[in-house]
């Protein structure tokens, strides 16, 4: 399984301002945007580690999907969430040819953690041997910052703050993240499900 972000989160959604004044940095210096690329790669980065942590996109984007085979023709578990529309389906077969699907042929079933591609009729189309299905879908909370729930907003600005304040820190574990941040966002972590059972 291969997922690729197609739309990166654009530089305008991002919430310099906010995060400014959440490190109290200084304000009506000549230079005050000068760190504004550092802080950027900081907020990105939290954005990108809460994500993961959560399996939400926050900000939305489009993204594809390729797979070499279903878990179940019956409906597919997609790999991240909200997603809001599947805008397309192709099947390619082992000589690279490729083949749109009808978009009359499947549907989105939403849900919180766990959107689900299922089949319009009995079942999705076959994957052709060899050969995989790509899906083009868009995923995210909203297209603005605005549009997040203030708690995941609030998780975001205190790993970015984290990731300033250890900036010159090499010692920190893997995966580190600050207590407050994981009792923020523990709610928004689904249950992972497989082959039709929860884990």
């Amino acid at each position: 399984m291969i997922l690729s972000e197609k739309t990166g989160i654009p530089q305008a959604a991002l919430p310099l301002d906010e995060f400014k004044a959440h490190l109290r940095l200084g304000t009506g210096f000549s230079d005050d945007d000068v760190q504004d690329a550092v802080l950027e790669g900081f907020l990105r980065a939290a954005l990108s580690a809460i994500e993961a942590r959560t399996g939400k996109a926050l900000i939305a984007r489009d993204f594809t999907w390729t797979l070499w085979r279903w878990r179940s023709r019956e409906g597919q578990v997609l790999p991240v969430a909200p997603v809001t529309a599947v805008t397309g389906m192709v099947l390619r077969d082992s000589a690279g040819g490729e083949a749109v699907v009808d978009t009359a042929r499947y549907r989105l079933e939403e849900n919180t953690h766990h959107p689900v591609l299922r089949p319009a009729g009995a079942l999705l189309p076959e994957i052709p041997t060899g050969g995989a299905v790509v899906i083009s879908f868009t995923a995210g909370m909203g297209g603005a910052w605005g549009d997040l729930p203030a708690d995941l907003g609030q998780a975001v600005l205190m790993l970015a703050a984290h990731y300033h304040e250890y900036r010159h820190e090499t010692a920190l574990g893997q995966g580190c993240m600050p207590f407050g941040v994981t009792s923020l966002i523990e709610r928004y972590r689904g249950v992972r499900v497989y082959m039709g059972s929860a884990s």
